[in-house]
């Protein structure tokens, strides 16, 4: 069944719906269970918990299990109700969930890594899960067989994960600031690209396989859209948050993109605009507006009898300026800059009031958040952090729609 979209006022604020307490420390990943009232929790606190909606509208337990190691990331597959949870350990276990959410059954255990777990993604075609570590590593293994199939290492740790299942691509997100695409094979893979952007290492990404988009959230506050499918290297620039980016998810029917950050901060940006690739910086000897030299240009200010000066960018031009030159501050959302930041004289009073009106909205989740995940089909959205508590959200009033049930997301 199609989805059914029904427009809602924009300016609207994520609806709190429901606030689950009872972890004991940090929860690190939190997903809605699709079709029901219910909520899959793991934890720092070596749990992993099934929460249920009652009759009194509060969550409560229905599976309570304890692990060996504390939990670090989690896959859940709700076709075959099948959860895979990653360890500080480095081993990720497989369960089993019974049809009323009140059981969970042990399958198997993977030696997937040496050191804490990342990611986890599960591929049922392939019956594949893939997983990354702080072991500097992905890894696949075969759930049938529980082998190890492949891996491949990084120089710094993985951080976190997104797959293609139909091309087999894996993107891969590390503490140096690289995405490395992958294509993985039965026992072994071939590095396709690189992708280099980020000032901070890489703590989420997003990838959409009908638009062919990438996105990518990292400790410098900034997201990035890479255009994988035009293969043109098109970058888009987004810069609201004030922290760390922690989570993404991408609406690909609203066109709108979802992003929180660790001290609460969640992003709406509609991305269904013609928007501007922010320029590449430009280096210079000396400032590209009034010519005074930068102070490492011994020669020009011996010359000019002149003190040098610190070089600065504007953000909209990518010149390189004096402080003079660029004393003025500006907005220009259409380049995701939707707070203000450096431009120079001439593009300052090139833009327009109406080319400051802003292309996204924020809203404060008022918890730190470390992960979030959302139902799209129900507009729901799942929040966690190391304040130990989980916040379910409506977010129908603020991304626009209200998608009818038979949507499947990917």
């Amino acid at each position: 069944m199609a989805a059914e979209i029904h427009s809602r006022p924009q300016s609207s604020r994520p609806v709190l719906l429901s606030k689950i307490e009872g972890h004991q420390d940090a929860v690190t990943a939190a997903l809605l269970i699709p079709k029901e009232d219910g909520v899959i929790t793991a934890s720092e606190d070596r749990t992993i918990r099934v929460w249920l909606k009652r009759d009194s509208g509060q969550y409560w337990p229905s599976i309570y299990h304890t692990m060996a190691s504390p939990c670090s990331a989690m896959a859940y597959h709700h076709d075959s109700r099948r959860i895979f949870v990653g360890q500080d350990n480095g081993a990720v276990m497989e369960f089993h969930v019974s049809e009323d959410f009140n059981k969970m059954n042990f399958i198997k255990t993977y030696p997937a890594h040496q050191n804490r777990v990342s990611a986890i993604i599960f591929s049922l075609a392939t019956e594949w899960v893939i997983s990354t570590g702080h072991d500097k590593c992905v890894s696949w293994m075969c759930t049938r067989s529980g082998n190890m199939l492949g891996r491949h290492f990084f120089t710094s740790w993985a951080s976190c994960l997104q797959y293609d299942f139909d091309t087999q691509y894996a993107f891969v997100g590390d503490y140096s600031g690289q995405i490395t695409l992958l294509k993985l094979e039965q026992n072994s893979c071939s590095v396709i690209t690189t992708l280099k952007g980020h000032e901070g290492s890489i703590a989420c990404l997003w990838w959409d396989p009908i638009q062919r988009l990438l996105f990518s959230g990292a400790s410098d506050n900034s997201i990035i859209m890479w255009d994988i499918g035009g293969r043109k290297g098109r970058t888009l620039l987004l810069q609201g948050h004030h922290d760390r980016v922690q989570s993404l998810c991408y609406l690909q029917l609203t066109r709108q993109l979802v992003s929180c950050s660790s001290d609460g901060g969640i992003a709406v940006w509609n991305m269904d605009v013609s928007r501007e690739e922010a320029p590449q910086w430009l280096e210079s000897d000396s400032c590209q507006k009034c010519e005074q030299p930068f102070f490492w240009n011994i020669k020009q200010m011996w010359d000019t009898k002149t003190l040098g000066l610190r070089q600065h960018h504007c953000r909209k031009c990518g010149q390189a300026v004096c402080g003079k030159c660029s004393s003025k501050r500006s907005s220009y959302p259409v380049m995701g800059f939707e707070f203000q930041v450096r431009v120079c004289d001439s593009c300052y009073d090139s833009i327009k009031d109406e080319d400051r009106t802003s292309l996204a909205t924020f809203h404060e989740g008022k918890h730190n958040i470390s992960h979030m995940s959302m139902d799209v089909a129900r507009g729901l959205m799942v929040t966690c952090g190391t304040d130990r508590i989980v916040k379910i959200w409506d977010m129908t009033p603020v991304v626009g729609c209200s998608l009818a049930a038979g949507f499947a997301p990917r």
